[in-house]
This record gives C-alpha cells, sequence and structure tokens, in this order.
C-alpha cells in the first residue's frame, strides 16, 4: 500500500512542546543539582567532625595519668582548631560523698571547637586514688 507524504503543516514539534520537554528537562537538571550539593554539604560536614573528633581523641590520649590529674583548665589550639579539658569533681545523687574512700571521681570533659565555630565536647570520669589515712 502507497502511504501519502506526510503534511508539512503536521511534522515536527510545536513551540509549545519543545517549551515543555525544555522545562521538563530544567526541572530534572535542577532537582539532580541540588542533590549533588546537598551531598558535599553532608560530606564536608562528615569530615569537619572527624577532624574534631580525632583532634578530642588525641587530646584525651595525652591526659596525664589519673594520679597527676588535678581540677582546673587546660587549653591550647592544635591544627587549627582549640581545644579546652575542665578537670571537675564529679557530683551525682547516685555518688555519696559523705563516705571516705581512697578513690575520688573526677568529671573530665574535653571540648574542641573548629575555625567555624563547630563544637565537640566528651566527658568522661576518671577516678583518682587519693591519701586517706
Amino acid at each position: 500500500m502507497f502511504q501519502a507524504p506526510p503534511d508539512k503543516e503536521n511534522a515536527g514539534f510545536t513551540l509549545i512542546e519543545a517549551l515543555v520537554a525544555l522545562a521538563i528537562v530544567a526541572v530534572a537538571l535542577t532537582s539532580i543539582g541540588s542533590l549533588v550539593a546537598t551531598s558535599a554539604r553532608g560530606g564536608a560536614s562528615i569530615e569537619a567532625r572527624l577532624t574534631r573528633l580525632e583532634t578530642a581523641r588525641a587530646i584525651m590520649s595525652a591526659l596525664p595519668d589519673r594520679d597527676q590529674l588535678i581540677p582546673g583548665r587546660l587549653s591550647g589550639e592544635v591544627a587549627d582548631q582549640h581545644w579546652r579539658i575542665d578537670v571537675l569533681p564529679f557530683t551525682s545523687d547516685d555518688v555519696s560523698q559523705q563516705s571516705p574512700s581512697k578513690w575520688v571521681p573526677r568529671a573530665v570533659v574535653v571540648t574542641v571547637q573548629a575555625s567555624d565555630g563547630a563544637v565537640m565536647r566528651l566527658n568522661t570520669i576518671r577516678l583518682q586514688q587519693v591519701n586517706v589515712r
């Protein structure tokens, strides 16, 4: 069977069809770009958090032995990160302050602050031996 050639008036896309197709492509590209930007920000945030965590771990591993731990505050800077160690008396309703013991709990708080202002705080408790006579 013989087909007639298509009318020149019906051949190709209309301007409206082309604009709709471009709008769909633009929306898809915008969504992909937003997803990539969010992933990049999340990756940078995780990297900064890990840097602060490793700095805090390095500082905690360099703490003096428990018999040399004195209450007070130490501070400094390492790898463009400010750090602070607070050694405080540990207080809790579950710990009796009245009964004499040769071990005294000390709260050790390590705070690391990055140059962008983000802060990480690690709390731990160390037992310190005291001379009870």
